[in-house]
């Protein structure tokens, strides 16, 4: 058995060992997930042939954090069935859970930010999103609350691995570069491959993505069990 460092995860290990080693509950997440990539990836396929291949896990932000969750998912079904301190803790599912973490969590805020700009900036209409017709139900409560969800598979996640300083702070790294490679044209460089909007995106959309990132990285501080207190 794995000994597991304390964790502030809101998220009891009890259910989260429920969903994450119940071999029914387990396919099912997995098979949404598959769902919920496949619907994210058709929202960028259009503007995808713009990017580069090798770039596309940068620029398909949404199915990316899917992607990678679904990863920590896929490693649990050898261990279907029994608990989940019986799952190893390597270094690569270690990574693997803090790269899912940090990208559900920014995702899940972005989104909610992305989706309200029309409300803060006075040269767009309101209702360029949010209503109830049925565009609306999709476009702004469907979105909104499908990438709400990806706050709680984050949580459900990081039950699965460890984290360390080292490691929060390559992915911080990393989501930051993100966050240059979508808006960087805001400072003269050469990059605008922001997820697609209904809108010409500014400065606040590329704020809103920055705090995403530092919540993101804070929360996985948080919730994801250190390794470099276990090692010592």
């Amino acid at each position: 058995m794995v000994d597991r460092p304390a964790t502030r995860n809101p998220l009891p290990e009890s259910l989260a060992e429920f969903y994450l080693t119940t071999p029914v509950t387990l396919a099912l997440l997995l098979l949404a997930n598959a769902l919920a990539f496949l619907v994210g990836v058709r929202y960028y396929v259009e503007t995808m042939p713009a990017v580069a291949t090798s770039l596309w896990p940068l620029y398909g932000d949404s199915p990316t954090a899917i992607a990678l969750g679904t990863l920590v998912l896929a490693a649990l079904v050898p261990f279907a069935g029994y608990r989940l301190s019986a799952v190893p803790r390597s270094t690569l599912l270690s990574v693997l859970t803090t790269l899912a973490v940090v990208w559900l969590v920014k995702m899940g805020l972005w989104t909610f930010v992305a989706l309200n700009v029309p409300f803060v900036r006075p040269d767009l209409p309101n209702d360029l999103y949010v209503g109830f017709d049925a565009d609306s139900l999709w476009a702004y409560w469907g979105i909104l609350l499908t990438h709400a969800a990806f706050l709680g598979e984050a949580l459900l996640v990081a039950h699965v691995g460890r984290t360390s300083r080292r490691t929060l702070a390559a992915v911080a790294v990393l989501a930051l570069a993100n966050d240059v490679f979508d808006y960087g044209f805001l400072v003269g460089l050469p990059f605008a491959n922001h997820p697609p909007v209904r809108y010409d995106p500014g400065w606040l959309l590329a704020l809103g993505s920055l705090a995403a990132t530092v919540v993101a990285v804070a929360v996985a501080a948080v919730v994801l069990p250190s390794g470099d207190d276990a090692s010592r």
